[in-house]
């Protein structure tokens, strides 16, 4: 990674041996830039090329874990989404829609063959759209614990309040610099190069601004999506649920968010529905054998 790079990131240097690859640039169709890392897989192989999506306001090193697994079969990209990790903000509101299309944006610069897309959380339906909108080149979807509008709770008044209120505590304990302790438990799972980048870049103002941002985007779209949802290209399509109860998800809530990853996984006729038993909604970090297991099932 060279300095050029380096500058234009606002990051400190990476190291040439970091955990999760060599470090890029991907442009966007109008202009900005999205960093990302790649870890190029064993020599010769033939596998899709595995794409790591990360929920809301969470960077690139969230997928640490699951990277280094999977990339033992496959080439394997993480990337920052703009204004989060090192990729600069992006002046525009931050819908689905755009989200997907910078997704396609990097699959364009990443080159031919083909791709699996792999999404948490609010990462969901960003590869849900991005597959839809660029079928050809998708290998297959796993989607991990993901935000889906089948889920009737998330549309309830009272539901919707909860989330201001995490953002607006969001928000102020970013302020304070408080923030990262409240994922000290999460964070002490990754490689520790991926952990200093996370506590370095992942909990700052900037970063719960673009989360709020973020949280519009995926508000507006499952509201559209509840009438028409995308529809997504003819490949098996993994989905993970956690079992747990945990980060403000109570019990009814996780049977709600469960029943509607069962509802999405039906509507595939080559899908698989997976319960990772010893995880609440942090499975990349809690289970990362699980989904890495889950993505090699597509190579």
């Amino acid at each position: 990674m060279n300095g050029a790079m380096n500058g234009a990131m606002n990051g400190a240097p990476l190291s040439a041996t970091h955990t999760q690859g060599i470090a890029g640039l991907a442009r966007t169709r109008d202009g900005r830039d999205l960093f990302y890392m790649q870890l190029a897989g064993p020599a010769g192989n033939s596998a899709p090329t595995v794409v790591l999506e990360s929920g809301m306001a969470a960077s690139r090193s969230y997928w640490a874990p699951v990277q280094t697994r999977v990339a033992e079969h496959a080439r394997v990209v993480v990337y920052d989404r703009s204004g989060l990790g090192r990729s600069p903000a992006d002046p525009l509101p931050r819908s689905i829609a755009r989200m997907s299309a910078d997704l396609n944006d990097l699959l364009d610069h990443l080159g031919g063959g083909r791709f699996v897309l792999v999404g948490h959380s609010g990462g969901g339906p960003i590869v849900r759209a991005a597959a839809a909108e660029r079928p050809e080149r998708i290998a297959g979807l796993v989607l991990v614990d993901a935000t889906d509008e089948a889920c009737g709770l998330l549309f309830r008044p009272s539901f919707r309040r909860f989330e201001k209120i995490v953002q607006w505590a969001s928000l102020q304990l970013a302020r304070l610099g408080l923030l990262a302790s409240l994922y000290r438990q999460h964070l002490g799972v990754l490689p520790a190069d991926a952990e200093d980048d996370f506590r370095k870049e992942g909990f700052t103002v900037a970063a719960m601004h673009t989360r709020g941002a973020e949280l519009t985007g995926l508000v507006t779209a499952m509201n559209a999506w509840r009438g028409q949802s995308p529809v997504l290209p003819d490949v098996p399509v993994m989905v993970i649920s956690g079992a747990q109860s945990d980060g403000g998800m109570s019990a009814r809530i996780r049977a709600a968010a469960n029943a509607s990853h069962a509802y999405r996984a039906a509507q595939s006729s080559r899908s698989r529905h997976v319960i990772a038993q010893n995880s609440g909604h942090f499975i990349p970090l809690t289970e990362p054998n699980l989904v890495a297991a889950e993505i090699l099932r597509l190579l």
